[in-house]
């Protein structure tokens, strides 16, 4: 039941977003695959007195793919909770480019319903929405064979390797046709291989997509192979330490993990990471 009340309760949040995830202040963005997201002086603070998070303010233009690093326990998934309208500031605004856009949330666990396949767990958020059965069940068919699962759509999740499970969750994620989308560490419980292959996926369907993509991971190879830009937050209470364009092409092959531009800006990331633990 506890993975029942998991799902449900991301697709029924991200379905209705709270009023602090869009502004009637905001600019209107004209229809497309993507979004803006704005963080003006965010705090948070949780009873009775923990500060999480400090002054943040941040924009993401649209089509933006971001990385959000820093240590253990800073605040990441607090500021992605926050943008996800899964959670409120106690001072500051989240204000979307334009009220309500399709945005989907990719937790670190994949959250499948063990008695659903594959296909009928990703077609569950269309099923929650009401969309027909034989429209869903094609829409999420399409979504499994974008992250290469086609040979699995009947399978269990019993029956699949860590790696499909999570290629699984995405392609959930993905059926919404989101133009907003947050992703929790996803890939951290996998081994460094397959994060590799699924960070690979996850960048060509951001360019074949062009939505807008927030991305909270605690690995330096990682934010520099997917992200265009890179935050680095400090600890407790998060602050902003770094924010990095990333200076590496759009076309990002997987050698070029083994190239010295790779490792050039991994160094300024680390270097960051380094102030933001003082």
């Amino acid at each position: 039941m506890a993975k029942v009340r998991a799902v449900w309760y991301c697709v029924k949040s991200l379905k209705m977003p709270a009023k602090t995830q869009a502004s009637p202040e905001a600019i209107p963005e004209a229809e497309g695959a993507a979004v803006s997201v704005s963080l003006a002086g965010i705090r948070r603070v949780f009873p009775p007195d923990v500060v999480a998070i400090e002054a943040i303010d941040l924009h993401v233009p649209p089509g933006q793919f971001l990385a959000i690093l820093g240590p253990s326990g800073s605040g990441k998934s607090t500021l992605l909770r926050l943008v996800a309208g899964l959670d409120r500031p106690t001072a500051g605004k989240v204000s979307l480019g334009r009220a309500n856009p399709p945005t989907a949330y990719v937790f670190q666990d994949a959250h499948l319903l063990p008695w659903r396949t594959v296909l009928h767990n990703v077609a569950l958020p269309l099923e929650l929405r009401g969309v027909p059965g034989s429209h869903r069940l094609a829409a999420a068919r399409e979504a499994v064979e974008r992250v290469g699962l086609g040979d699995a759509l009947h399978r269990y999740p019993a029956q699949l390797s860590g790696g499909m499970r999570m290629r699984a969750s995405l392609a959930r994620a993905l059926v919404t046709e989101p133009h907003l989308l947050l992703l929790d560490e996803p890939f951290a419980a996998l081994d460094e291989i397959t994060r590799h292959r699924l960070d690979e996926q996850l960048r060509a369907l951001w360019r074949e997509r062009g939505m807008t993509v927030v991305f909270v991971t605690h690995s330096i190879p990682e934010a520099t192979y997917l992200a265009q830009r890179t935050v680095v937050l400090s600890r407790r209470p998060a602050r902003v330490v770094l924010d990095h364009a990333v200076e590496l092409p759009v076309d990002r092959p997987a050698a070029i993990r083994g190239e010295p531009a790779f490792a050039a800006q991994m160094r300024v990331l680390y270097e960051a990471l380094e102030v933001a633990e003082r």
